[in-house]
């Protein structure tokens, strides 16, 4: 299961994800294996669209999704 990969340090990994600071989130994205990624990008296209997510956690999200677009494929989309 691809989110038993992500346990060197989720709670780190997460924290510079969501940071809201590009060079953060990219630096942390590169890092993970492509499984990682595409389980990353799930979860937080997930955060910014499902309700339940409080306003900061989305805010955070979409903001990690804009530092990583430049990086991702033009068939994503982007109406997040």
């Amino acid at each position: 299961m691809v989110e038993q990969l992500i346990t060197s340090d989720p709670e780190n990994l997460w924290d510079q994800l969501l940071s809201r600071e590009a060079t953060q989130v990219q630096a942390a994205f590169a890092s993970l294996a492509p499984e990682e990624q595409d389980f990353v990008l799930t979860h937080l296209y997930r955060m910014v669209e499902e309700a339940g997510w409080h306003p900061e956690q989305r805010l955070s999200a979409r903001a990690a999704l804009i530092a990583l677009s430049k990086n991702l494929p033009s068939d994503l989309g982007t109406n997040w």
